[in-house]
């Protein structure tokens, strides 16, 4: 897995969401109750884009349709049937970094 810094990004403890990229992935970094999640920005339903929609209950809302996602899984709600990547966050030092594995990790992990 490789470690992406996440600049221009101030954690000042009020929520966000924005559009980032990092290891050639756009990403949609949420900021919420404290945490901070970082989620595929895309929609699997109909592509809607992530980062203009809003949290409720521990879920990202799509703008499109309303689908729902969970910010620590990025498992969508009962009924869905599909889901979002999600991916490891660090903080050190108030800076943001964010875990996105290979192809190639993914694969020694599947095998072992």
């Amino acid at each position: 897995m490789n470690w992406y810094l996440i600049p221009d990004i101030q954690l000042t403890g009020k929520p966000f969401i924005k559009k980032v990229k990092a290891g050639g992935k756009t990403l949609c970094l949420v900021s919420v109750d404290d945490k901070v999640y970082a989620l595929g920005a895309r929609c699997p339903h109909a592509g809607g884009d992530l980062t203009q929609g809003w949290c409720e209950e521990g879920k990202l809302i799509c703008p499109v349709h309303r689908y729902s996602f969970s910010l620590e899984t990025g498992k969508g709600s009962e009924g869905q049937n599909d889901y979002i990547e999600s991916y490891p966050i660090e903080i050190k030092d108030g800076i943001i970094y964010v875990g996105i594995s290979s192809f190639w990790d993914k694969l020694k992990q599947a095998f072992k």
